[in-house]
């Protein structure tokens, strides 16, 4: 906080020019001091962050993820399932049909 000191003239009556030339002082302070905090709240857009070198050197040297790759056995279980699904939902819709 800042500190006034307000001088007394002409028995307590407080020098106007001096208090209002005060306070243009601290309004000045502390506009530069909310300069100082608004440009290092950086305001960012919609969208993705630019790429910075940084993040790009990090990029090239990342692992690459092995890709998973599913079994001949693991494709024929699924196939079976999806193929008794279609067969009972035939059977239902043929069902359905004759009631």
């Amino acid at each position: 906080m800042a500190s006034f000191s307000f001088t007394m003239a002409n028995r307590g009556n407080m020098n106007m020019e001096t208090i209002i030339e005060q306070i243009d002082a601290e309004i000045v302070r502390l506009q530069q001091a909310k300069t100082l905090l608004v440009r290092n709240d950086v305001k960012r857009g919609p969208g993705r962050p630019k790429a910075k070198a940084d993040d790009l050197v990090s990029k090239i040297l990342a692992v690459v993820p092995v890709r998973r790759v599913m079994s001949a056995e693991g494709k024929a279980r699924i196939a079976a399932a999806q193929k008794i699904r279609w067969a009972k939902a035939k059977r239902a819709a043929k069902k359905a049909k004759s009631a």
